[in-house]
């Protein structure tokens, strides 16, 4: 009965971590894009819901009313840990 108490409790202390939610690195990477930013960028491809979809370093940026292959200039408006948004400025 100790023995099993003991993996027990070097299993719990192993896979605690506080929320119990796996946190990944890229999460608080400096990104490179910031609200109010214009970059320019070339629409890959288009999401579900009809947003353009670009990149910039391989981070996401949202473009709605973006066509795929479109080479727009595009305002940053939101930026989330994950992906930005942005509005078409010039086409």
């Amino acid at each position: 009965m100790e023995e099993r108490n003991e993996e027990h409790v070097e299993h719990r202390e192993r896979s605690r971590n506080g929320s119990g939610m796996r946190m990944r690195p890229n999460y608080f990477m400096q990104k490179p894009v910031k609200v109010g930013d214009v970059v320019n960028v070339k629409i890959e491809a288009v999401a579900s819901k009809g947003d353009g979809i670009a990149k910039i370093e391989g981070f996401v940026i949202f473009v709605p009313g973006g066509k795929e292959g479109q080479e727009v200039k595009v305002k940053i408006t939101e930026v989330k840990p994950r992906f930005a948004t942005g509005e078409i400025q010039e086409s």
